[in-house]
């Protein structure tokens, strides 16, 4: 292959990383797409990874590759980063994912790409010169905002629709919001797939940039990577995160047919919104903030907030603990590669 900086072993074998860790995106988050529609029995979970693998996979012809190109080259420098950085970003990334899922801890998958970005990059530079910090800075305040945007939307829409129905009873609200679910939840996935699979691509093209196959123009990113890396998070997503689904659907709050509605559309708005403006979010940030807005919107009490709090260490460790993997990995890659 003409131009290439690597062996074309070296290459494959880096997308096949980045391709497994897309799948554990999948695996990892899908619980996040299917949690509110599983907790309250708008479709059985069989049902439910179905039709938001379908949703995942469909955001393909929804969404610009606008989070691609954040993650590619707004991040760190492209300069710096070499195959034996990807490796370590890459490996820190899916190991910080396998340990979370293990304890059903509904961690950033996109976070713990970033945090492995960044951390085999500064271990390879030795210092922190080559951040974007104009991008990083972006991601971090994101950590914050994301959930507080979907606790609001989430609260907000709960209010609004108790308003609205306020002369219903529970029975004939829960039967109307049935259906009305399953559009939230297919927004969700939509929302989902558009975000956390476009983090891989940006990650292979950055690695395509780094081989020298392609430019920092999205034009010469070839189509079969983005089909890929979509075919990759909704078979993920297909195959399920079900140690994460009960954290999602039933520790944080209870979630009925209204709630559970309310909050996957809060979550999708959110989500809809940083897609568009090409911030590369947490999808499960967004959809835990949407259900505790839910939950605090109902009964401030009916939010368990403990375990909300395990979640928020979690989420702050995720950057930082997935950039040491990485870096170990960076030091293992350029011993043994």
């Amino acid at each position: 292959m003409e131009g290439l900086n690597m062996s074309i072993w070296t290459l494959a074998l880096l997308i096949a990383i980045a391709l497994a860790f897309d799948f554990m995106n999948g695996f990892h988050d899908g619980a996040n797409s299917i949690s509110t529609i599983v907790a309250t029995g708008a479709l059985t979970p069989k049902q439910a990874v179905l039709f938001a693998a379908f949703f995942n996979f469909a955001a393909l012809w929804v969404f610009q590759l606008k989070v691609a190109a954040t993650i590619g080259k707004g991040t760190v420098d492209p300069t710096f980063v070499d195959y034996y950085v990807i490796f370590g970003a890459l490996m820190g990334a899916l190991i910080w994912n396998i340990i979370t899922w293990y304890y059903g801890i509904p961690s950033s998958s996109s976070h713990a790409l970033v945090g492995g970005l960044v951390g085999a990059t500064v271990a390879k530079a030795g210092s922190g010169a080559p951040i974007v910090w104009e991008g990083f800075g972006k991601i971090l305040a994101f950590i914050i905002i994301s959930p507080l945007v979907g606790v609001i939307i989430g609260g907000l829409l709960m209010v609004l629709v108790s308003w609205i129905f306020r002369g219903t009873s529970p029975y004939q609200a829960g039967k109307f919001f049935k259906g009305g679910q399953l559009f939230a939840a297919a927004a969700y996935s939509l929302g989902h797939g558009g975000n956390d699979a476009q983090k891989t691509i940006g990650i292979i093209w950055l690695l395509m940039i780094t081989a020298g196959v392609a430019t920092k123009d999205v034009a010469t990113l070839p189509s079969w990577v983005i089909y890929s890396c979509y075919a990759a998070i909704a078979w993920g997503t297909y195959l399920g995160g079900w140690r994460i689904v009960k954290t999602m659907g039933t520790k944080i709050t209870k979630l009925n047919a209204v709630s559970g509605s309310c909050a996957s559309m809060g979550g999708a708005i959110t989500l809809g919104l940083a897609t568009l403006g090409g911030i590369p979010v947490s999808t499960t940030h967004t959809i835990t903030g949407a259900i505790i807005g839910v939950g605090a919107a109902t009964d401030v009490k009916a939010v368990r907030w403990a375990i909300t709090m395990n979640l928020l260490v979690a989420w702050v460790l995720t950057i930082p603990a997935a950039g040491l993997v990485a870096a170990f990995f960076w030091y293992v890659g350029t011993k043994f590669m």
